[in-house]
């Protein structure tokens, strides 16, 4: 027994090989390795056959700790070697038990190592533990083994898949330390055990990336972006955008409901624009991004994990019916973010100094730093504070050494801004402002302040240079109430007071003089002084004068509602007409309370009194009277005859009108005009005493229009988060002005805009709250179980949206998420306990599942109870088969296969059909397919499957399941063949042919014996002088009856179409219709072989024309009765699904005529073969060869075609003009007619259907008995591939005709040559040869001689008509990735499938072709950077605490050399720049002297009283 052992490179852990025996079928024993992580110097004490011992280097142990001296431990070991070099690994530390007792702990602990990331050719490390077995047979043979991820039962267990059989074994029981336990995770196993990782690659942490990709982060760097979209079909788009998702996000999910199809367009910040179809489930790739799309049958799913590396537009394609809806959600990360900058230069340039940084707001997505502003838009972005570093250590030679110590001995203050007192403010009162200068200083040790620059106080926020101040009201006039009027009749005046006001409410100056409101002011007594001599005629008076003298009759408020008047005010003119106004209320008087009480007027009863009137004081003319006048109405006597000769008063017009409807007044205007000019002039130049009266008019009479009138708004609907207010907006009018009744009218009435009846209000963040959901079901129905509710901390924001936070958001605690539920008793059940023992002691029995009445308990347990308790329950019965040892003489029954005989024929699209092996199916192209190899007395997982006589192969779309079913997703051309299911002795077969593919099935060559004889199973198989091995059942057997069923299913289509033609009858129309509506559900057809042999017989024995099709026609309507039971195993297709199968030899398209829309021409062709009749007239439909024994009267060639518009017909002789005469003409429909036939009449006939759209020809070969001709058909309509035409050998002599078995010639076909082309379009060739005799013993014979056997079958055929098609891809994106180490980033390219015209088609016209990868590592100009150190500086101090040195680390280019900012560096630890040195003691204990050389400064400075200057100066600090 020998067996080598795997060694692995580039793993530094020796792999100790284990061999294993196991044993094979066939008895030879086979040996597995097993590898067992050990350090090659920490082996086991008892050594091994081929490994050596290591003595142990008692070096590599640390000095025991405090907590191991107080255990039985020694001191832990060094670290090992990482178990990877790359791709993150393990390693351990050991240490011993000191004791022979027991110690408590463990002797291994671990930490991660090599986390950096690996090169891309390592490969995958558990992929690499797999294929260390593939030179190790199993079971006998060799395997190539595939790694099984993600095991949810055991994940560190080295489980592997034996590529093509799909056989997963597990090959050893844990991985190497290091391996992933999960692909979308850091955790890793370790000594067979899956141990937790963070983000930190640190074991045991639980630290996880943040929603925005940041390790531990808190979420600040992105926001959360929720919406929904619903699409708009009515709009006439074809297209519409859904959202579009900005670079670097990430934790996309959109999901599509509805009919409507997602697709993807990318842009980078370069401009370069991608597009992703998502036509199928599964992963895809745009521009460095991975989209993880799900299709399913109601909607569709997109996820993309993230981070986005482009902007992202999702777009949806409209697909008609309903309107889609589409939710989204993704975190948007915050573009501008702040990023600290480098240090600025150094304060000094020796000696030691200062150097700060600040920080720069950086656009992500541009990588340019913009202005502050913004960053300032955030405000979740805080601006970092400047840091500050010692720089520039290094001692000045030539300096008296002030600067070298400032920093770091606390003698020199920092800089500091400095500010200059503020300036006066801007005003004295109502706000203004005031500014002040701050620039940075420095101090030195003498106080001396010198200003410096702007960054080296940037370490401190800088202090405001502006401020508001005086922001108080300024001082105001404020007027006291009027004094009683100085006359108590008559006009007089009335005074009162004003003061100035200030902020304080106190009386203080400052009051602009020019707004102080006037102090006096005339007034108007109502009451009427009575003269002793009147100065005017009483019959002058004017009337409102009389008015103005009488007295108002007063009116009490009584106990019934009566409209009271107010007193009326003083007059609005002093002189001539005024307006007096007055309140007039309906009151009424409580008696019970004695109070009067304010009614709407309404409520009062009469007119209601007038509230306003006209009124008079005297005239403001001039006239004197006969009494005595005072002397300065004298002077105005002698001034006004002078003024009167150039100026005087006149009307000009009237005012505006006091109320803009429902009735107002306008006054007339009195001005002053010049005589002369005529233009106005000043009043004062008129006499006063002469100006006329105040005229007055109504005006605006008309009622006021409707208008809006709006209610109060009502209380907001949320305390928080945006709710809304509401009040009610109707549309009223007032018939008149002093109506108080308001009618509502329609919206309509009043003029736009109407008032919102709504507003937002609230609008700010609601504090976070906790959000409970429904309670769940209970765990039980009865005696006790827990119920469960969801409860999320949840913020409403400002704009209406909900945020789920973290529980730490919300109040402490937290409502209850579980509760008991269930608390009644449950009742007894029968309780299933152990099968019973087989009921026989050998070969096959049965056993009964026993049961026993049990009760629960509120404690969760179970007690037995008296079985009558369960009576009323059923009692389980059930019962399974048990197999025991084989009975003695008993023999174990072979295995056998439940084959079924059947043809199953598809007759329209569908999504997946289940199919039975032991017959034929004939599919259309693209279909699904499950292929069943149902069995007895054999394991399903041990069927095997072959192909044409060869293993069957797995391909990306073919599969052999577990449960042992071949799968085919879209069946193609390629799958068709011979499918054989073996189950141990027993097989079966199964004939599967594409419709549409042109290739005949052959016996594969791995068939034939030694001899070359077969066993013939079919006519057309067999060659002269050759016999095969048996076949079961015949390959081709069914191929015609097949096509007759198709063409006859195209026939009736055909026939409907034309069926309003004038030759149809409405008899046919209507057989027509039902026919082919009863045909129009159906997806498979399923017969029995035993039927189509009846059938095929019967067509054999010469039932040609019209018997024949009424026997396809009686087949078919058995299959189509019989189709519920035939179509239960298959899927029911989508509403309108169609073939897309063009031209096949087996079947013909189903002809629809959609005269709505236009189309090109198409004949109709009719597979009806003519042979002589005896009849004086024969029609015969174009595409038939016409074969005439005897003379005949007529023969009419009938030209049937469709088209929109309706086609055009034309008839050609041999390629030429037919030229028309008595004997042959045209009919009506445009069929050919030719009367009496003779040999000048042979040739070929072609009829040619043309409009618009284009045009198709078919023709016809017409050959008269004894003849030379050709027999051909000819379809040249456009776009096919050009004429296929059989070549009939010219002879002389007559043909005998004959049919059926009686004709002893037939037609033997070769098998097809290889297709001339792989795509495009190509064409195969055979031999056609005319046999004589019987089989076995039949001779070639002239073709001439077998026309009686039916139409001579075609020696030409298209294939591969499938365009072709090629993988395209586009550039590579650009290289980006964080650097993490010195590892490698990724990038991207477009992969899609191209046609010959340049255009995208769909990824499954390459699926033949390999796919070129659209990902691969590369190298980013940021990962060759690396920490530059300097040497150390001279140590300041010999001896003591307080010396240190410094040196310079920048970031640099490992190539060129040349520094860049340290932030691309970060990805690994800075080395440190200064450092204590010197830190011994200065000497023996009480000795004084000096530790610094900078100790006469401090003598001199007085510092020595300070403590720590005089620990460091003791030695000059010692006399003070």
């Amino acid at each position: 027994m020998t067996g080598g052992c795997l060694w692995t490179t580039g793993l530094l852990l020796a792999a100790v090989c284990v061999e294993v025996a196991v044993w094979a079928n066939d008895g030879e024993a086979v040996f597995i390795r097993e590898f067992t992580l050990i350090r090659r110097d920490h082996l086991p004490e008892e050594p091994l056959h081929d490994v050596g011992q290591k003595p142990e280097d008692p070096s590599s142990r640390t000095a025991r700790s405090e907590e191991d001296r107080d255990t039985l431990w020694d001191a832990w070991g060094s670290w090992s070697e990482c178990s990877r070099t790359c791709g993150g690994g393990a390693s351990y530390s050991l240490r011993r038990c000191l004791s022979s007792k027991t110690c408590e702990g463990q002797n291994i602990k671990y930490r991660t190592c090599s986390n950096v990331d690996c090169p891309p050719d390592a490969g995958d490390f558990r992929a690499q533990q797999c294929s260390a077995h593939a030179d190790v047979r199993f079971q006998g043979q060799y395997h190539e083994w595939l790694p099984v991820y993600n095991d949810p039962d055991n994940p560190c267990a080295l489980k592997c898949k034996a590529k093509g059989s799909g056989l997963v074994v597990e090959l050893a029981p844990k991985v190497l330390d290091g391996t992933r336990c999960y692909t979308e995770s850091l955790d890793m196993c370790i000594s067979g055990v899956c141990q937790i990782v963070g983000c930190d690659h640190e074991l045991g942490s639980t630290v996880k990336e943040d929603n925005c990709g940041v390790c531990n982060g808190d979420g600040s760097s992105c926001r959360l972006v929720r919406g929904h979209y619903k699409s708009q079909h009515a709009s006439g788009k074809t297209e519409d955008t859904v959202v579009v998702i900005p670079y670097k996000s990430r934790h996309v999910r959109l999901v599509l409901k509805g009919p409507d199809h997602l697709y993807v367009e990318s842009k980078t910040l370069q401009g370069v624009k991608g597009e992703l179809l998502l036509d199928k489930s599964g992963q895809h790739h745009l521009e460095n991004t991975t989209l993880d799309f799900q299709k399913l049958s109601d909607k569709e799913v997109l996820r993309i994990t993230g981070p986005l590396g482009a902007d992202f537009t999702v777009k949806v394609q409209f697909a008609g019916g309903a309107d889609s809806v589409v939710q989204y959600i993704y975190y948007q990360p915050i573009i501008h973010r702040w990023r600290e900058t480098d240090f600025f230069p150094c304060s000094v340039t020796c000696g030691g100094g200062y150097q700060l940084t600040s920080a720069e707001c950086f656009d992500l997505r541009s990588g340019r730093v913009v202005v502050d502003q913004y960053c300032h838009y955030y405000p979740e972005n805080i601006k970092p504070k400047p840091k500050l570093q010692e720089c520039n250590m290094e001692p000045c030679l030539a300096s008296d050494g002030y600067k070298q110590i400032m920093p770091y001995d606390l003698y020199h203050p920092l800089p500091r801004w400095e500010s200059s007192p503020w300036t006066a403010c801007s005003t004295s009162c109502g706000g203004g402002i005031q500014s002040r200068s701050v620039s940075c200083v420095e101090e030195d040790m003498q106080g001396t302040i010198t200003p410096t620059e702007e960054w080296k106080c940037l370490y401190s926020p800088k202090t405001a240079i502006l401020q508001p101040c005086n922001t108080f009201d300024c001082p105001t006039w404020l007027a006291q109430e009027w004094s009683p009027c100085t006359v108590t009749c008559g006009q007089g005046l009335r005074y009162r007071v004003v003061l100035c006001i200030d902020h304080r409410g106190l009386h203080a100056g400052g009051c602009n003089p020019t707004t102080k409101p006037h102090i006096k002011e005339e007034c108007l007594v109502t009451v009427p002084c009575y003269k002793s001599i009147d100065t005017l005629p009483v019959e002058a008076k004017p009337v409102w004068h009389k008015q103005a003298i009488e007295l108002e009759e007063e009116i009490i408020v009584t106990e019934e509602p009566t409209f009271i008047p107010g007193p009326w005010q003083t007059c609005s003119r002093t002189c001539g007409a005024g307006i007096q106004q007055r309140t007039v209320k309906c009151q009424v008087l409580l008696s019970f309370s004695q109070t009067v009480a304010d009614l709407p007027d309404d409520e009062c009863e009469g007119v209601k009194p007038a509230t306003s009137q006209p009124c008079y004081r005297t005239p403001c003319s001039g006239v004197s009277g006969k009494g005595k006048e005072s002397q300065k109405e004298g002077e105005e006597e002698e001034e006004s005859p002078k003024r009167e000769e150039l100026h005087d008063w006149e009307y000009e017009g009237f005012t505006e009108c006091s109320e803009s409807c429902g009735g107002g007044v306008q006054e007339a205007v009195v001005i002053c005009l010049n005589k002369q000019t005529r233009e106005a002039a000043d009043q004062s130049l008129c006499v006063s005493s002469r100006r006329p009266p105040q005229l007055l008019q109504d005006c605006k009479t008309q009622p006021c229009p409707p208008r809006w009138e709006t209610g109060e708004w009502s209380s907001c609907s949320t305390t928080c988060g945006v709710g809304l207010m509401t009040r009610t907006v109707v549309c009223t009018h007032r018939p008149s002005r002093d109506s108080n009744r308001t009618q509502v009218l329609r919206d309509e009435d009043c003029q736009n805009p109407k008032p919102s009846p709504v507003q937002a209000c609230n609008r700010f963040d609601c504090p976070p709250m906790w959000d409970t959901r429904d309670w769940g079901q209970c765990s039980r129905s009865c005696g006790g179980g827990i119920q469960r509710r969801q409860v999320l901390c949840k913020q409403r924001l400002a704009d209406g949206s909900i945020l789920e936070l973290p529980d730490t958001f919300c109040p402490s605690k937290s409502p209850a998420n579980q509760q008991h539920c269930a608390k009644q008793e449950c009742p007894p059940q029968w309780v299933t306990t152990d099968w019973s023992q087989c009921s026989v002691t050998c070969g096959n029995g049965i056993q009964r599942l026993q049961a026993v009445c049990k009760k629960h308990g509120k404690d969760g347990g179970h007690w037995t109870v008296d079985p009558e308790n369960c009576s009323q329950m059923a009692r389980p019965n059930r019962i399974r088969p048990c197999s025991l040892r084989l009975c003695e003489n008993s023999v174990k029954p072979d295995p056998t296969i439940l084959a079924q005989r059947k043809v199953y024929i598809q007759w329209k699209k569908g999504k997946k059909l289940h199919l039975v092996v032991g017959g034929y199916a004939y599919l259309l192209p693209w279909t699904t397919v499950v292929l069943r190899c149902p069995t007895r007395h054999f394991r399903k997982g041990q069927i095997q499957w072959m192909k044409d006589g060869k293993p069957l192969v797995s391909l990306s779309h073919l599969s052999i399941t577990s449960l042992g079913y071949v799968k085919i997703q879209q069946a193609r051309a390629s799958d068709a063949g011979i499918y054989t299911c073996v189950a141990g002795p027993a097989q079966e077969h199964f004939i599967l042919q594409i419709i549409g593919s042109k290739q005949k099935l052959s016996v594969p060559e791995s068939w034939l014996l030694a001899d070359g004889q077969q066993k013939v199973g079919q006519s057309d198989v067999a060659s002269t002088g050759e016999r095969y091995q048996e076949l079961p059942i015949s390959l081709n057997q069914y191929d015609s009856i097949v096509e007759h069923l198709l063409e006859f299913k195209g026939s009736l289509q055909d026939e409907k179409d034309i069926s309003d033609k004038p030759h149809s009858s409405e008899k046919n129309r209507s057989t027509l219709e039902d026919e082919s509506s009863e045909l129009s559900g159906l997806l498979v057809l399923t017969a029995d072989t035993h039927r189509l042999d009846e059938i095929t017989h019967n067509l054999s024995e010469g039932l040609g024309g019209p018997g024949g099709e009424q026997l396809i026609a009686q087949l078919l309507s058995e299959l189509t009765a019989a189709q519920d039971e035939t179509n239960e195993s298959t899927l029911h297709p989508p509403d309108g699904a169609e073939s897309s199968t063009q031209g096949p030899l087996l079947y013909k398209p189903n002809i629809k005529a959609h005269t709505s829309r236009p189309r090109s021409p198409v004949i109709i062709q009719r597979s009806r073969k003519v042979t002589a009749v005896p009849s004086s007239d024969m029609t015969v439909h174009v595409g038939a060869p016409v074969l005439l024994q005897k003379p005949i009267a007529s023969l009419e060639l009938r030209c049937e075609a469709l088209g929109n518009p309706d086609p055009s017909l034309t008839w050609t002789k041999n390629g030429k003009e037919l030229h028309y005469n008595s004997r042959v003409g045209l009919l009506p429909s445009g069929s050919l007619r030719i009367q009496s036939p003779s040999k000048v009449d042979e040739g070929l006939y072609t009829c040619t259907a043309r409009n618009r759209l284009g045009s198709t020809s078919l023709s016809s070969w017409l050959q008269i008995t004894g003849g030379k001709g050709r027999n051909c058909v000819q379809t040249n309509g456009v776009g096919a591939n050009g004429p296929v035409c059989s070549e009939r050998s010219n002879s002389s002599q007559s043909a005998e005709l004959c049919h059926g078995q009686a004709c002893p010639f037939r037609w033997r076909v070769d098998p097809w040559s290889p297709c001339s082309t792989s795509c495009g379009g190509g064409s195969q060739t055979r031999a056609v040869r005319c046999m004589k005799g019987p089989e076995g013993r039949s001779r070639e014979a002239g073709s001439q001689h077998c026309l009686g056997a039916g139409r001579r079958p075609s020696d030409t055929r298209l294939c591969n008509q499938l365009p072709c098609a090629r993988w395209v891809t586009a550039h590579w994106g650009l290289c980006h990735g964080q650097c993490v180490g010195p590892s490698l980033a990724t990038q991207h390219r477009h992969v899609y499938c191209q046609g010959t015209n340049a255009t995208k088609v769909p990824y499954k016209m390459c699926s033949g072709i390999q796919r070129p990868i659209s990902l691969k590592n590369c190298s980013t100009e940021a990962c060759a950077l690396h920490w530059r150190i300097g040497p150390w500086t001279q140590c300041t101090a010999t001896c003591g605490r307080h010396g240190f040195q410094s040196r310079q680390v920048t970031c640099a280019h490992r190539r060129t050399g040349k520094a860049t900012r340290e932030h691309h560096c970060m990805w690994r630890p800075r080395p440190h720049s200064w450092q204590r040195c010197n830190i011994l003691s200065c000497g023996r204990a009480g000795e004084c002297r000096d530790s610094t050389r900078y100790c006469e400064k401090v003598r001199q400075l007085e510092l020595c009283p300070l403590p720590q200057f005089k620990s460091r100066c003791c030695h000059s600090c010692r006399n003070t």
